[in-house]
């Protein structure tokens, strides 16, 4: 599939799967209720741990909790996310001539996150109990979903957890109450950019088969 040219126009979920991108320019124009309510609800249908659903999606418009909340997100960037991009090598399916475009998005992300018009918050209602490791399996599918949703929808938007690097603070920004914890935000928005093929690195990459290491025949 990925040898023959996608139609960015077409609903098939593998097409949209292909082409969607991380889409951190957006413009700042109003988004419908209706289509983040779409967005939701493909978030809902998504698999969790023993169908629990403890998951909670906040819907943020709120100009001061998203500025309070960017600030945390650039000070993680400034000193941590920033220094490590501009040490890495290229990650699988990129160049050395695509890369720093990848840096230039991330960083005008980090200036603009706040100015996307809607934020989708994706929590975890822990309770009492303390995160394991398992826990992210119970809302990153949810994300996923939703993601694709925005794609399907004509709408941009990129999964972004750096804020928790910071997780306290960003999450006091949030006002979330006790015993709820973010694991992602996804500004969303009309994309300033075009969408087009992910860039990823060869399955076989990444592939094993009975074995970590192991090649597996049918990757050719």
């Amino acid at each position: 599939m990925t040898d023959t040219p996608i139609d960015l126009s077409s609903q098939n979920v593998f097409d949209i799967m292909h082409t969607t991108r991380a889409m951190r320019r957006l413009k700042p124009d109003p988004v419908p209720d209706e289509l983040i309510v779409k967005i939701l609800d493909a978030g809902l249908r998504a698999a969790n741990g023993g169908n629990s659903q403890t998951w909670h999606f906040v819907v943020v418009k709120d100009a001061a909790i998203k500025k309070a909340v960017q600030a945390w997100y650039k000070k993680a960037f400034d000193e941590v996310s920033g220094p490590r991009y501009a040490d890495s090598a290229p990650p699988p399916g990129s160049t050395a001539d695509k890369y720093p475009r990848q840096h230039g998005a991330v960083e005008y992300l980090t200036e603009h996150y706040h100015e996307a018009p809607v934020w989708i918050v994706a929590c975890i209602k822990h309770g009492d109990s303390k995160p394991v490791r398992m826990s992210g399996a119970s809302i990153y599918p949810a994300v996923q979903n939703m993601l694709l949703a925005a794609r399907a929808l004509g709408l941009g938007s990129t999964l972004t957890t750096r804020h928790m690097l910071f997780a306290e603070e960003a999450d006091k920004a949030l006002q979330l109450p006790a015993g709820v914890l973010s694991y992602a935000i996804l500004p969303i928005g009309y994309p300033l950019g075009k969408f087009g093929p992910v860039g990823r690195g060869k399955l076989s990459e990444f592939v094993s088969f009975d074995r970590v290491g192991q090649p597996w025949d049918a990757l050719g």
